[in-house]
């Protein structure tokens, strides 16, 4: 794969996997990982599975909680996001993090092997759902615990001078993604696949001015990169639309919603 993988069209490459990392150590993303924390409620001893594991900073995070007797184990499509995740596999305290090439659809893991699986912003990428929970709970030991987190890109509400071409360029970026309004069918998935709901809750973010520091501000660059050639957005278009975004200053306003379910295996 030499690095690289396309997920419905956007390139996991190592200049992205970068940019998603320096996402994912926003205050906004930080505090998103500690409410995922607070619902995993991890023990010493825990045997870990990270669906999706990409820059490693979850992972690192339960390391830590599971202590030494416990296990942390974390799969992903791109090899980019694995490398720098390796970067986080010596925890003080914890386990080694194990790290391997792989997608929700085929865990390379026997039956029973863990006591939880994680999962935050993959599953809305993953073309067949109910195959991927087939295969967390067959990997899950009876009454392990599975704990999703995905975005409904419907909640999206970001402010712009223009909205005809911010609704072009959402609905464009859309195409990255296998389900954008995946949390609205999840509870019937995991139903249907096994499981029984047990907590959801949502997690939001929200962003009253420009400042990149914030998820949404780099979010801009991902989705400015991506959506040229996208539902009839032109370089030009996406151009436009970044720069508009960075111009608002305080009068800038993002607001986007994600949900966390947490589900026990029957």
């Amino acid at each position: 794969m030499g690095g690289e993988v396309d997920v419905d069209g956007l390139q996991f490459d190592p200049g992205l996997s970068r940019q998603i990392e320096s996402v994912y150590k926003t205050p906004d993303v930080v505090e998103q990982r500690r409410v995922v924390r607070a619902a995993l409620a991890l023990r010493p001893g825990d045997r870990v599975l990270d669906v999706g594991v990409g820059p490693g900073l979850l992972a690192a995070e339960m390391a830590g909680e599971v202590g030494p007797d416990g296990r942390i184990c974390g799969i992903d499509i791109s090899e980019s996001m694995l490398a720098i995740a390796g970067t986080r596999t010596d925890v003080p305290g914890g386990p080694g993090i194990e790290l391997e090439l792989a997608s929700a659809a085929r865990i390379p893991h026997p039956a029973e092997s863990f006591d939880v699986v994680v999962s935050t912003q993959v599953f809305e990428y993953v073309d067949d759902v109910a195959r991927a929970l087939e295969e967390v709970r067959r990997v899950l030991r009876p009454a392990g615990r599975v704990v999703l987190l995905d975005t409904d890109w419907g909640s999206l509400v970001w402010r712009s001078s223009d909205d005809e071409r911010m609704a072009r360029v959402l609905t464009a970026f859309e195409d990255h993604l296998a389900d954008p309004h995946l949390p609205r069918t999840l509870a019937d998935v995991l139903a249907r696949s096994g499981f029984t709901l047990t907590h959801e809750q949502v997690v939001p973010i929200l962003n009253t001015a420009y400042d990149a520091r914030t998820y949404s501000a780099g979010l801009i660059d991902i989705v400015s990169d991506f959506v040229p050639g996208h539902a009839g957005v032109s370089e030009d278009d996406a151009r436009a639309w970044a720069d508009d975004l960075r111009s608002l200053g305080p009068s800038y306003f993002f607001s986007l919603n994600r949900y966390l379910f947490v589900a026990s295996a029957l």
